[in-house]
């Protein structure tokens, strides 16, 4: 389950997606909730099994409480479904399931925040035209064989296809499951899929940057002509994925209020200089009893901990490279 929180949790009133994938060919469907809740796990089990082209027939999740909660091991019972769990403490045990909420969910919503049912909805939209996208045209690799040497990993991968190719070259696939998938592979589109995707983001965009939704134009006939045209100039524009991960800001170097031992500076100095192991609660006392007015709450005893810290260091480095530097500058004995 992955949180569009944002990156701080300050309430649980934000979007979840759910997760599901087969293991055996990489099908995977994602289910946007509203909010994390136990009663919409199981509706999100319900979509995600009416949505799969083969019978679910068990679930394995981690030990969060939305899984392992009396509702969900009902829910298993009555249909006849096989409920498992990773060991305690074994977060890699779900590394299939991982690896899809950062290449599927991460890499097409990003780290923004949602919440809200508009928000849920324009989530879902995306999923609608994502799955079809990834499970019928986008290839992945699967691992065939791994050894290890001592301390180098020899890695043998089968060869790339999609989740799709791989259940109709599957034996235990149904031959009426295979015409089925292989008449919804004809009547897809993958440029009307991308259109629809890229649509989508936009508007989750807006919603994680401003909470609300810009009207959007009405779709016209000439969309998908004007999306394969503009495709040449998207990188100009900006970012092609609106919701991925934002670049770091600069480093806030500078000052921002005014320094509280700027005029007490040249006496705290002399004392240091005069006494290098005196401690830095003695001094605060001293400045506190001459400057009763500006230091008497001691509240900027942090401060001037650092302040020291930093002044005895660099007097170190004095004394240690001003050493080298008088050696380098002797004249050699003959």
């Amino acid at each position: 389950m992955v949180e569009h929180c944002g990156g701080s949790k300050i309430d649980g009133e934000f979007v979840h997606t759910l997760t599901l994938t087969d293991i055996a060919s990489g099908w995977t469907e994602c289910v946007a909730m509203r909010v994390r809740n136990q009663m919409l796990v199981i509706e999100g089990f319900e979509k995600a099994a009416a949505d799969l082209p083969f019978a679910m027939l068990g679930v394995d999740s981690d030990n969060d409480s939305a899984f392992m909660n009396q509702s969900v091991l009902d829910y298993c019972k009555g249909r006849g479904l096989v409920q498992t769990r990773s060991r305690a403490y074994k977060k890699n045990d779900q590394a299939w399931v991982e690896q899809k909420n950062g290449v599927v969910v991460r890499r097409l919503v990003g780290y923004g925040r949602l919440s809200g049912v508009d928000a849920r909805n324009a989530l879902a939209q995306l999923y609608a035209s994502a799955r079809l996208y990834i499970n019928f045209f986008q290839p992945s690799f699967k691992l065939k064989s791994k050894t290890r040497d001592g301390a180098r990993v020899h890695k043998v991968y089968l060869a790339p296809a999609t989740p799709c190719d791989r259940l109709l070259a599957h034996d235990s696939v149904e031959p009426a499951i295979k015409e089925k998938l292989k008449a919804q592979f004809n009547g897809l589109d993958p440029v009307r899929l991308l259109q629809e995707m890229r649509t989508a983001q936009q508007t989750l965009s807006e919603f994680a940057a401003h909470g609300v939704r810009a009207e959007a134009a009405p779709a016209g006939e000439s969309d998908v002509a004007v999306f394969l045209a503009g495709l040449s100039s998207a990188w100009k524009e900006g970012e092609a994925r609106p919701p991925h991960r934002k670049q770091p800001k600069a480093k806030h170097w500078w000052r921002s209020r005014v320094d509280p031992f700027a005029d007490a500076w040249p006496i705290i100095e002399g004392w240091l200089i005069a006494e290098p192991s005196v401690p830095v609660n003695v001094l605060m006392d001293r400045l506190a009893a001459m400057f009763p007015e500006a230091y008497a709450s001691r509240a900027q005893l942090r401060t001037l901990q650092r302040r020291v810290k930093a002044w005895r260091a660099e007097r170190v480095k004095e004394l240690i490279l001003g050493g080298l530097r008088k050696s380098a500058d002797a004249p050699a004995e003959v």
